[in-house]
């Protein structure tokens, strides 16, 4: 067929979980009070680390762009996903999954760069804390963090470009919650080997190498610890560590799953939930588990509300 025969796409259906309108119902209670929870949570992790003084630090700093990251990466997919599992019509124009699709796309290649760089600033930190203060200066911490946010935002930028401007069989269902690049591409009728090229190309670079330098820096960090005399400093040490350790985890475990799986298996139902995993929980559980593994956020939390509590009695 010549590419003049294709016929415009202007909306797509989303299909994802469709066979279930049951799960629909449950998954939507479900996901609105973690979408409650996410937004209360990272926004107190952020009001609380700009409050307190002693939380004006490069690990702060970069917690603060995980927290602001996953309040936009949760806000451009999970109210659409809302109004989806209770409507008819599961619907969303052209423009719109492309916007969905940019959006989410670089928040995640950002999260992806981010961890790599918050694990250097922990290795740094624990390798090296003398000169701490001197290599993870003020100018340097706030461009690894403009980095991380430029390539991810380029890399998505790319890759939806690549995507939307290529010829669509007509057949515009979506086997998907969102408007996810994989279940996209599907749907796509020309050659799409530059796509996945470069998917492959963006996944070793946002994805293997992030987690190699992370491992890495964990050998370091390891071995720093063991050599700590006292128990009580091998504790704090490790405890500063084992937040972002569990979150890594629990990113990199199913972003691997979703994007480094064999493309000849078909996007079905536990592709799905486990893109909800990585696209609803675990932005959920970020601030929580920072939260409850750190002892200065605690502490910051408490003299944060002492204080107001404080101020609302006189």
């Amino acid at each position: 067929m010549e590419i003049g025969n294709y016929s415009a796409v202007t909306e797509f259906f989303l299909a994802g979980l469709s066979q279930y309108p049951e799960l629909q119902l449950f998954l939507f209670g479900l996901c609105l009070i973690m979408y409650l929870i996410i937004l209360l949570g990272n926004s107190l992790l952020i009001i609380i680390s700009m409050l307190d003084s002693r939380l004006h630090t490069p690990m702060y700093f970069f917690l603060g762009n995980l927290s602001f990251l996953d309040i936009c990466y949760t806000s451009s997919s999970i109210p659409p996903m809302l109004i989806i599992f209770r409507s008819r019509r599961k619907s969303i124009s052209f423009i719109g999954c492309a916007l969905q699709m940019v959006i989410s796309l670089g928040l995640g290649s950002t999260e992806c760069v981010l961890l790599a760089v918050m694990a250097y600033d922990r290795y740094v930190a624990i390798c090296k804390p003398l000169r701490y203060p001197t290599i993870m200066n003020r100018v340097l911490y706030v461009h690894m963090a403009a980095w991380s946010w430029i390539i991810g935002c380029l890399n998505s930028l790319v890759q939806t470009v690549l995507a939307m401007v290529l010829p669509f069989c007509g057949n515009n269902i979506i086997d998907h919650l969102t408007c996810e690049i994989l279940a996209l591409l599907k749907l796509i009728c020309s050659d799409i080997s530059m796509n996945v090229l470069i998917m492959t190309v963006a996944s070793i670079v946002l994805l293997v190498i992030p987690l190699l330098l992370i491992f890495v820096s964990y050998v370091f960090i390891l071995s720093s610890i063991l050599r700590i005399n006292s128990a009580e400093g091998r504790k704090k040490a490790f405890s500063t560590c084992s937040a972002h350790l569990t979150v890594v985890i629990l990113f990199y475990g199913s972003a691997l799953f979703m994007y480094m799986k064999p493309k000849s298996k078909d996007t079905k139902a536990s592709d799905e939930i486990i893109g909800l995993s990585y696209g609803v929980v675990t932005p959920m559980l970020n601030p929580i588990i920072y939260s409850l593994r750190n002892k200065e956020v605690k502490e910051a939390v408490k003299k944060v509300l002492s204080r107001h509590v404080h101020l609302w009695k006189i």
